[in-house]
Parts: structure tokens; C-alpha cells; sequence
């Protein structure tokens, strides 16, 4: 049996809350990448019929999580580079773009927010936290996203990120690599408060990219959980 959130963790519809537990254990890596889902037992697991978990599955195929394989079953899907790239690009235009609006609008209450993420992911790391230093890196990025007054962003900019955001789960428990992540934060969250747009952008640029650079060589070492070229 798979440890899978409880659904009260999350709102909504019952198919919407199964959906979310779901996710969550595909991108945090409760499910490897290309694990067999078995419907009878996450019904078990969660105490739910198989329709919701049907259509939570649904969801997920069309986020490009799942593959449904018909006479074989639904397989987790593999990491594809090219997803990655294609992702990682897209995510670095919108922040990019989103730390220099901020850097010039930025409010003291909201430099509040932005120490106040940098200092619990410095106690993260010092604890050798990686799954909470996962959430707070994620809660910082939803943050200067939000910052920009576009209700739409940070949503838009998950849905860009869900490829890099899995691979990034399995990268970062490597030795050193939460450290050379919380230095490049605060490099950004420094030009932000800084109200320093290109200084701000160059740092965004450079995190975005060292992530690719960080992931790429998984492909080599866990070849197993990556689509075959």
C-alpha cells in the first residue's frame, strides 16, 4: 500500500479531492515514474468507489501524468527531457517577467513575506528538511507570482512547471543542492527588495536554467524512470 494524503487535506468535489491526493504522490514521488496505478487499491487506501478515482485518473492523463495503456493499465508516466525544457522555458518567461514587475512594485508588507520565506527555508536547510524546503521553494515562487496583481499567474505558471516540479523532487535530496538553491533565492528575493528589475531577472534566468543543468544528468543515472530516446 501506497501512503497517500488523507482527502480531507484538500476542498472540493470528492473526484477533485482524489484528483489532488493523487497528484501530490505522483509529483512528490510516492509513485515512480512508470509504476503501475492500481484503482482497486488507491479505492482501498482512500475509502472512495472507483468513479471518482476514474475521473481523477482522467485529469491526470490530461496533465500528462498518467499514461492509460487500454488492456495494460494506467502506468505513471516517464520523465521526457524535452517536457522539461519545454517547461523550464515557459516557467522562465513568466517569472522573468514577474520579478521585474514586482521589483518595481513591491510593498513593505510583502518584503515582510519574502524575509519571512527566506529565513524558513535557511532553518530548512541548516535540518536538512527536503520536503519541507520543497514546499516553502514552492511557497516563494507562488508568492512573487501573486505579487504581480494577476489572479491568473500563479496557476498558469503551476501548469508550466508540473514536468520540472517532479523531477525536481527526485534531484534535490542530492548532497549540496538545497544549499546552492537557497542561494539562488535569496540572490533573487535580494534584487526584489533591492527594487532591482534586471538584477532580479539575471537571477531568476540563471535558477531557471541551473535546474535544467541539474536535472539533465538523471536522465543517464536513472534511465529507467525516462522515456527512451
Amino acid at each position: 500500500m501506497h501512503q497517500l494524503l488523507p482527502l480531507d487535506r484538500f476542498s472540493g468535489s470528492l473526484s477533485s479531492r482524489v484528483h489532488h491526493v493523487l497528484k501530490d504522490a505522483i509529483l512528490t514521488l510516492v509513485y515512480k515514474p512508470g509504476e503501475i496505478l492500481r484503482k482497486t487499491e488507491i479505492c482501498e487506501t482512500l475509502g472512495v468507489s472507483r468513479s471518482p478515482v476514474s475521473e481523477a485518473v482522467t485529469k491526470l492523463a490530461a496533465e500528462g501524468l498518467v499514461d492509460v495503456v487500454p488492456q495494460a493499465g494506467t502506468f505513471v508516466s516517464r520523465f521526457s527531457m524535452d517536457d522539461i525544457r519545454e517547461g523550464a522555458f515557459l516557467r522562465e518567461a513568466l517569472e522573468v517577467a514577474a520579478v521585474e514587475r514586482v521589483a518595481q512594485t513591491i510593498t513593505e508588507p510583502q518584503i515582510v513575506l519574502l524575509r519571512r520565506n527566506l529565513r524558513m527555508q535557511e532553518a530548512l536547510t541548516e535540518d536538512g528538511d527536503v520536503e519541507g524546503f520543497l514546499q516553502v521553494d514552492y511557497d516563494m515562487h507562488n508568492l512573487i507570482m501573486s505579487f504581480t496583481g494577476f489572479k491568473r499567474l500563479p496557476p498558469l505558471a503551476d501548469s508550466t512547471w508540473t514536468q520540472v516540479s517532479r523531477a525536481r523532487n527526485l534531484h534535490m535530496p542530492t548532497p549540496g543542492r538545497m544549499q546552492a538553491a537557497l542561494k539562488e533565492h535569496a540572490a533573487i528575493v535580494e534584487a526584489i527588495i533591492a527594487r532591482d528589475p534586471e538584477t532580479a531577472k539575471a537571477a531568476t534566468r540563471d535558477h531557471v536554467r541551473l535546474l535544467v543543468e541539474y536535472i539533465e544528468p538523471l536522465e543517464t543515472e536513472r534511465p529507467e524512470l525516462f522515456q527512451p530516446r
